[in-house]
């Protein structure tokens, strides 16, 4: 265990506000730890004598060598119990009193309080406004809910209090069984990302399961559970979804990457298995903590009831798994063994007059089989059919094969004997056969994370001073919005832009195009902070011959003074041409996320890029071997690959320039959204041809 092993694993607990008062949360406390904990229990009130049996002290300082404090006094003396607590040597704290940060102004001072207490004394606070926790293997619980856990290896958090007392209940009653369950309150102290690490140091825990509103440290949690999941499978529930945000971004990557998608992609990253519903929820835990992990992705069906039995291929084929597909050997060894109304191939139906002895000797070819990575026993009542006979040879069979088994009793009161049997040693049983391929998907989801090579991201060589000076000037101009001038902050950062120069004087312009291109054409842009889409206004000029630079320079600030008349003109930008036959229109942004920090997106650009989505997002700082799955992972990535007979793109160039631009944002928070759209990569390398970004003046 880590740094919270004490507070799972206390000697002496004190109640301080332990009361015998009916109906009270101090009372339900007491009684609660007095039926199980295996240590001391010690109630403290200074008004009481005696409490449920136990003497009563005056003061948490009065009590020795007392491990865990658990405050449920008024909120005006809690801070005054915690310090007391401290300086006693107590350094983890429960808090169950409400009134902090949830309940107004002055419940926000108490908990900004209570944080800076806790650092005065280094002490682990869980809460304020918590049901409390509980660790079964030594009988703590430490909560005011109706009924303790049962023993088991998952361990739970939630930020809903009610949530636990719900799910501690339906738990129960299925024989779920947990290791830890942590209510986590208002997380003044502790949070998810330390119990996230704490329990992936626990040997007995083996699945961390949460529900959580939000995260207090999107970083640290990412890296927390990245570590963790590689060993212990992390699931989760996240609440609270909302439409991608962003009406009033700057950005394209702003409009996109909302809020919902950042927390999808730092879950993803992170390792974490996010699911919609709570019945996945305790699905993938229950699979994910009873059975192996599958090898292979082929799943064998073996079942007495034809129409079931095409509901679970059809939730296979809507599952990243596939129908296995038997050898000769298995085929011919179950036509040997099944009548000849039987179905050999997968599904196999087995028909419904078997008894339990050929659905268990199909089941032992099928599991046998090399193309088999997991099995769903699936089976509707019948006369010839024992349920607890069945349940009692698929136990077996799974041990001797080792390969995860789901099993589907379909039936009410006949099935029940039999899926407690199968429970107990840890193979999952639904009523639905979708719930069963879904949860074995978990399983193979899992064994991805557990593939995946996590390297350090690089550092490249850059010129940061120069970066600097450029959004150090953007704001002496008294502006939060860059355009084509910030094309120099690429440069400064090793991100290939094409040649370029920004002009105020038509014969400026008429100089620069003939520097960039003498006898060839050139791209001409409007150069202005207030007009972000310059393509809209007509603001881009693209393929100007060189006798027509002048008069485009002179049309594009008219069109640009005409279209906002107050806007502020630095000038046009006179660029090379970049080959878009050749190549593909990709963006890469960034968005800063109040929770994960810079989020960086790559994908399919263009001017309809708002339009298709084709995007995905890591988490900054983004390392090589990220920004190779982001060129895979969206839509387009035969394009390019070199669809249609095209070349391949460069995609190490691309590759590069993600890694680049992932630090340039993580050096400088003062960057709050940027675009570079298009960048344009080509079998010769990638090229950022346009960008804009907003800065938040006050980071400089």
């Amino acid at each position: 265990m880590g740094e919270l092993a004490t507070l799972f694993g206390p000697e002496r607990v004190a109640v301080v506000g332990a009361t015998d008062r009916d109906g009270s949360v101090g009372r339900a406390i007491t009684a609660n730890l007095l039926a199980d904990f295996e240590g001391d229990v010690v109630a403290v009130n200074p008004t009481k004598d005696e409490v449920l049996g136990l003497e009563s002290h005056d003061s948490v300082g009065a009590v020795p060598d007392v491990d865990v404090a658990v405050v449920v006094v008024p909120p005006p003396i809690v801070l005054d119990a915690i310090r007391e607590a401290a300086e006693a040597g107590i350094r983890d704290v429960v808090v169950i009193t409400a009134g902090f940060g949830e309940s107004g102004s002055e419940g926000a001072r108490r908990e900004r309080e209570l944080r800076e207490l806790a650092a005065e004394y280094d002490l682990n606070v869980v809460g304020p406004n918590s049901l409390g926790i509980m660790n079964t293997g030594v009988g703590l619980n430490a909560t005011f809910g109706p009924e303790n856990a049962q023993e088991g290896s998952i361990s739970f958090m939630s930020q809903s209090g009610a949530f636990v007392t719900a799910v501690v209940d339906w738990a129960n009653d299925r024989n779920l069984g947990f290791h830890n369950v942590v209510s986590l309150g208002n997380k003044a102290v502790l949070d998810e990302s330390d119990f996230v690490r704490e329990w992936g140091e626990d040997p007995d825990t083996d699945v961390i399961l949460g529900y959580l509103e939000d995260v207090v440290d999107g970083r640290a949690f990412v890296e927390s559970a990245r570590e963790v999941s590689q060993d212990t499978p992390i699931v989760v529930v996240k609440s609270g979804r909302t439409e991608a945000g962003a009406s009033a971004a700057a950005s394209h990557t702003g409009a996109i990457a909302g809020s919902e998608e950042a927390y999808e992609a730092a879950l993803d990253q992170a390792g974490v298995l996010r699911v919609d519903t709570v019945q996945d929820l305790f699905d993938f835990g229950s699979i994910l903590a009873g059975q192996p992990l599958p090898e292979r992705d082929g799943v064998a069906i073996v079942t007495n009831a034809g129409g079931p039995g095409v509901m679970t291929t059809d939730a296979v084929g809507d599952s990243d798994l596939s129908l296995a597909s038997f050898t000769d050997e298995t085929v011919e060894r179950l036509q040997e063994a099944l009548p000849d109304e039987a179905n050999v191939y997968n599904p196999v139906d087995i028909i419904g007059d078997a008894p339990v002895e050929r659905f268990a000797e199909a089941l032992d070819i099928a599991l046998a089989d090399p193309n088999v990575g997991a099995a769903v026993v699936l089976a509707c009542p019948t006369a010839p059919l024992s349920y607890e006979v069945l349940a009692d040879a698929v136990v077996e069979l799974q041990a001797d094969h080792q390969v995860p088994v789901a099993a589907t009793l379909m039936g009410g009161s006949s099935a029940r004997e039999a899926n407690e049997r199968l429970s107990q040693v840890g193979i999952p049983t639904y009523f639905d056969p979708a719930r069963a391929v879904r949860s074995l998907d978990a399983l193979r989801a899992y064994r991805e994370i557990g593939q995946r090579e996590y390297t350090e991201p690089e550092t490249f060589d850059v010129d940061r001073e120069a970066a600097r000076e450029i959004l150090e000037s953007a704001a002496r101009r008294d502006t939060n919005r860059l355009g084509v001038e910030a094309m120099d902050l690429l440069d400064a950062y090793g991100i290939p832009t094409p040649d370029g120069d920004i002009v105020d004087a038509r014969s400026d312009a008429v100089e620069a195009a003939e520097r960039i291109a003498p006898d060839g054409e050139v791209v001409m842009k409007i150069v202005s902070p207030d007009i972000l889409h310059k393509s809209d206004i007509g603001g881009v000029a693209v393929g100007v011959p060189p006798g027509e630079v002048g008069d485009t320079y002179e049309d594009l600030v008219t069109r640009a003074r005409n279209y906002q008349p107050d806007a502020t003109i630095l000038g046009v930008q006179v660029q090379e041409m970049v080959d878009l036959d050749s190549g593909v229109e990709t963006i890469a942004g960034m968005n800063r996320d109040p929770q994960f920090g810079p989020l960086v997106l790559f994908g399919l650009g263009g001017i309809f890029v708002e339009v298709l989505e084709d995007t995905t997002l890591r988490v900054a700082p983004v390392s090589e071997s990220s920004a190779r799955e982001m060129l895979d992972e969206i839509d387009a990535a035969p394009l390019l690959r070199g669809a249609r007979g095209r070349d391949p793109v460069d995609e190490g160039s691309v590759v590069e320039t993600l890694q680049r631009l992932s630090q340039l944002v993580t050096d400088f928070p003062a960057i709050v959204e940027l675009d570079i759209n298009p960048l344009v990569a080509t079998p010769d390398g990638a090229q950022a041809v346009d960008v804009r970004l907003t800065i938040d003046q006050e980071q400089l």
